[in-house]
Formats: structure tokens, sequence, C-alpha cells
């Protein structure tokens, strides 16, 4: 069954001081889906550096989101395959990882405030910005 996969800057946004952003990345989340170790690692980096996060807190916020979320590993097929894509579709390797990380889960749908809304991937992956206004 297709899955979300959640980008790391949708993430953010609940603990962040947005109310309409964190409502928002809350009901998402709420329907389940996968992140990548990737995710976690940039989570912490942003909670502790830029958010200013106790290490408890931080540690709290990371479980909440294991317990909601299946957690996807890094292989050396989610490098290759990322390094695939970044070359084919000019992503950055960061964005390329993410990417490569959603189609081994087998997402359909990845939310990211990030990427290009709508782009979709030869494989089955289109981009979906959740803060996005209908225009």
């Amino acid at each position: 069954m297709p899955a979300s996969f959640f980008d790391t800057n949708v993430l953010v946004y609940i603990a962040s001081g947005d109310p309409v952003k964190a409502d928002r990345a809350e009901a998402i989340i709420g329907n389940g889906g996968v992140i990548s170790v990737q995710v976690l690692n940039e989570l912490t980096n942003v909670a502790r550096r830029k958010m200013r996060m106790a290490w408890p807190d931080t540690r709290h916020f990371l479980s909440v989101l294991r317990r909601l979320l299946t957690v996807q590993p890094i292989t050396i097929e989610t490098h290759e395959t990322g390094l695939a894509l970044a070359e084919r579709y000019n992503l950055s390797t960061y964005d390329a990882m993410i990417v490569a990380s959603a189609l081994q889960a087998d997402c359909d749908t990845l939310w990211s405030e990030d990427l290009q809304h709508g782009m979709a991937f030869d494989e089955g992956l289109r981009i979906v910005n959740p803060f996005r206004v209908a225009d």
C-alpha cells in the first residue's frame, strides 16, 4: 500500500512557533508514514542548533516521531539510488537521498516544503507541499 514520506522541513514545524503550519504538519503525520534516519539526523541538528532545544527535549521529540512513523534505514542501495536521482533530476545530494529513501519505502507522496511542489518522478513518487495555498 502506498505511503507518505516526510521531509525534515515539514516535521520541524511541529516544534515551531508557527501554529498554522504545526497544526497542518500534525494532521498529515496523524495518518502515519515514513521517515529516514537522515531525517532524524537533520531534525536533531535543527532542534539543537536552530531551535536551541535541550538534549532531553530533542530526544523526546525524536522518540515521539519514531513511535508515529516508520523509520527507513539508509543503505548503500539508498546511496546509489540517491546518486542516480541527483544526476538524473539535478537534485542536491541531500534531497536526492530523501527521494531515494521515499522510493525504497514504496511511498507515492513526499511531503516537502523545499522540493518543487507537483514534481513527479518516473518511479511513481510525487512531491506535495502541505503548506501550499491553493491558487
